[in-house]
């Protein structure tokens, strides 16, 4: 079945605030892509500025938390792009080990499944 031009138009506009969204996220991305922080913080701002006149209300609220955590974000650049993020997903593999082991007694077996997170991509499973 094809569309008729007045039908693809529609669909088009319809779809329009769906691509929008999805070209910003790809364009904040980047940010993290930048040499320094100087030019991250050029390609947060004119991200932020982007996003407060697409039209999207969802993406101008997101824009009005990134300019309020604007430092906490650009913070990347002067540690070299250290995150946080492995040590975080690691406390919660933590967390999910601990509550499935609730009742427990046997610390020592804990420590030993804690370490052995490490080993496998799928330890909390089964």
């Amino acid at each position: 079945m094809l569309l008729n031009p007045e039908s693809l138009e529609e669909a088009l506009k319809l779809n329009e605030p769906l691509a929008t969204a999805y070209y910003m996220k790809e364009e904040l991305r980047n940010i993290w892509f930048q040499l320094d922080k100087i030019s991250a913080q050029k390609a947060l701002e004119e991200w932020i500025r982007k996003a407060e006149v697409s039209g999207i209300n969802m993406l101008k609220q997101f824009a009005k938390t990134l300019a309020s955590h604007r430092s906490g974000v650009l913070a990347y650049f002067d540690f070299d792009g250290l995150s946080t993020g492995p040590l975080e997903g690691t406390n919660n593999k933590i967390k999910t080990l601990h509550k499935m082991a609730y009742g427990f007694r046997d610390t020592e077996f804990f420590k030993l499944k804690i370490m052995a997170l490490h080993e496998s991509k799928y330890s909390l499973v089964g």
